[in-house]
């Protein structure tokens, strides 16, 4: 298979997308195409919204969650930072995958059938929860996964206010546009690093200069409920949280029945099923 976007190798790259960014209908989805994310001020009730924090908070409190592989530890603290496969652990988010309010998006903007490549809650408690570096999801599903084409898209949906200055999501507007394939090789089992602190597949200083002088930084602030829609290939990232209020949600990438991974382009061995799905059962 021809791979569009190579990355990982001796120096960084640019390629200008070779896809499109809404695969079915545009009316109603202009911003996203031009901005790559799409914000929806009160996706979940006050009452939904208290549904799924009990049960985040359930599941972080539970031993045997915590003691699974798919729970990923903060190094400092040791508090549970993300928990993934939510989906296939608790039947109450795979119920929120099933909604169509969220489903429903993911079939507009990818214009077919979804299947979910990677499902997660994130918590990322008050005093010094460490944030995530700047990155493009698709570099890295695309070169230790095997996506080969830019034909996915997330949704992060908020359990807790995100304020300014909790760590909160930051995107650079329009970034969606070019694939910027990062230098380096990528390390065997690089999955048990990276989940907590990325370092293969990261941009250089200089690259990420560059984007963002020309495409600006957004920071998404919002109320419990809220969520956003971002594309797989915008530049994203967040800081670290050193306010006492917690920054908590839940995370779920969909990606086309047409675009199921293949082999990694760009690493030794799949990651594994939890983080890189392949069951390709559409979701129903």
């Amino acid at each position: 298979m021809q791979d569009l976007y190579p990355t990982r190798g001796a120096t960084e790259v640019v390629t200008p997308r070779q896809d499109p960014v809404v695969w079915g209908p545009s009316a109603g989805l202009e911003s996203y195409e031009k901005d790559g994310f799409l914000t929806v001020d009160q996706l979940l009730a006050a009452d939904e919204v208290a549904f799924y924090r009990r049960e985040l908070e359930r599941m972080i409190a539970d031993p045997a969650v915590r003691a699974d592989e798919r729970s990923i530890i903060e190094p400092q603290s040791q508090s549970v930072r993300s928990v993934f496969e939510v989906h296939r652990i608790s039947e109450v988010f795979a119920g929120l995958v099933r909604d169509e309010r969220v489903v429903g998006t993911a079939r507009r903007i990818l214009g077919s059938d979804v299947y979910v490549h990677q499902s997660r809650i994130n918590v990322k408690p008050g005093f010094g929860a460490s944030g995530f570096y700047w990155h493009s999801d698709f570099e890295t599903w695309h070169a230790e996964d095997g996506l080969a084409n830019m034909r996915t898209v997330s949704v992060s949906i908020a359990l807790t206010e995100n304020h300014d200055t909790n760590g909160g999501l930051m995107i650079m507007p329009g970034s969606h546009r070019d694939f910027l394939g990062c230098a380096g090789a990528t390390p065997k089992d690089n999955y048990k690093k990276s989940l907590q602190m990325q370092d293969a597949g990261t941009p250089s200083d200089g690259a990420l200069t560059r984007m963002a002088d020309r495409h600006g930084i957004r920071l998404f602030t919002g109320r419990a409920g809220s969520a956003t829609w971002f594309d797989c290939n915008c530049m994203h990232g967040s800081g670290d949280n050193i306010t006492p209020y917690p920054r908590s949600n839940v995370f779920i990438v969909f990606n086309s029945v047409e675009n199921a991974a293949v082999e990694p382009f760009a690493a030794p061995i799949r990651r594994p099923e939890f983080i890189g799905a392949r069951d390709f059962t559409p979701v129903g």
